[in-house]
């Protein structure tokens, strides 16, 4: 069933802008969150995405400042199939595959200390030229 309501939003929308795309079938947590990939992009803020609405919202990303998705860190893969095929489309590889669909962030919440031990590993990880030691 869902997958011919899917469809059919398929064929409505085809030729549309993403804007006319968001409006005709998205909803407003779509927009928003959307937005604010948008923005933390615009201040160089990476954000850690997580399910089947939040890469919906990617991919209107996508369609609007493409540039925004580098910023974009995928928590983990969903078993939703349309999470996963998103993801898929957009070039992105989740952190995390541990067959979640619990929801409510669960996904993003687990892959946040990676992303937190990446950031300091890049920004506090001394050298070998740092400490004196020819490589």
């Amino acid at each position: 069933h869902k997958t011919a309501i899917v469809e059919a939003a398929v064929a409505r929308c085809s030729g549309m802008s993403p804007l006319e795309v968001l409006a005709e079938v998205g909803g407003l947590e779509i927009a928003a969150i959307a937005g604010f990939v948008i923005g933390g992009a615009a201040a160089r803020v990476p954000v850690v995405a997580d399910g089947l609405i939040t890469a919906a919202a990617l991919c209107v990303v996508d369609g609007l400042v493409p540039a925004a998705l580098p910023y974009v860190v995928a928590g983990h893969r969903s078993v939703e199939p349309g999470a996963s095929a998103a993801l898929a489309h957009l070039g992105i590889e989740p952190l995390l595959d541990l067959d979640l669909r619990l929801g409510e962030g669960t996904g993003a919440c687990l892959a946040l200390p990676l992303v937190e031990a990446a950031a300091r590993i890049l920004g506090e990880m001394s050298t070998f030229a740092d400490l004196g030691i020819d490589a």
